[in-house]
């Protein structure tokens, strides 16, 4: 069971999830979908009408939505989408199942780190340094934002601006712990592919 939700989830990203979730309350359109997406994010996660339109499609193909009906105004017409029984199994899965976060295992900073302590090491402290400028920029941006708030109203947002706070606090500390032992990194063995077997793997015994 929890092998079939795991799989069901990555098979969809957040945003065709996201329009599950949407589409739970009541049949929507493609363009209230876009708005009410952006609206839950802050504006700090806009998508365009092709990515709304490609993701509703995929979610047709996979059985989650169906098309209801028109909706006619002074406008074009709009087609009207629905959850299916199976998109709202799909849905109540995503809510019960964790989000990964391993995409700090492929992070562009580490990988540009290696690199330079490879094939130009005396770019290495440069990497840190600048990163560690813009991560004082991004800190400051963060929290002159947050501090503009009324938690009254706004709580939702200043917690979402905590998380982006701490995680940049953090990051901050792990580029003082890097520095502080750049030395010990540098003479130790490069990361190194495994060595592969020469030549063509032997043929199976005939039964």
């Amino acid at each position: 069971m929890v092998e079939t939700v795991i799989r069901t989830r990555t098979e969809r990203g957040p945003v065709q999830n996201a329009l599950l979730a949407l589409l739970s309350e009541r049949p929507r359109h493609g363009y209230e979908l876009r708005e009410l997406f952006g609206a839950a994010l802050e504006g700090h996660w806009e998508l365009n009408s092709g990515q709304i339109y490609s993701s509703l499609d995929r979610l047709a193909r996979d059985g989650l939505v169906v098309e209801e009906g028109i909706e006619r105004g002074g406008g074009p017409d709009k087609r009207l989408w629905t959850l299916t029984d199976a998109g709202r199994e799909a849905l109540a899965n995503w809510f019960g199942s964790p989000v990964p976060r391993d995409y700090r295992l492929r992070d562009e900073l580490y990988l540009k780190l290696m690199l330079a302590l490879g094939t130009a090491p005396k770019t290495a402290r440069q990497v840190l340094w600048v990163q560690r400028r813009e991560l004082f920029r991004e800190l400051h941006d963060l929290t002159a934002r947050r501090n503009k708030l009324d938690p009254r109203r706004q709580l939702a947002r200043i917690l979402l601006l905590d998380s982006a706070i701490m995680h940049t606090e953090a990051e901050l500390r792990w580029l003082e712990m890097v520095e502080a032992r750049l030395d010990d990194i540098w003479e130790q063995p490069p990361p190194m592919p495994p060595p592969r077997r020469r030549g063509r793997p032997r043929k199976a015994p005939e039964a």
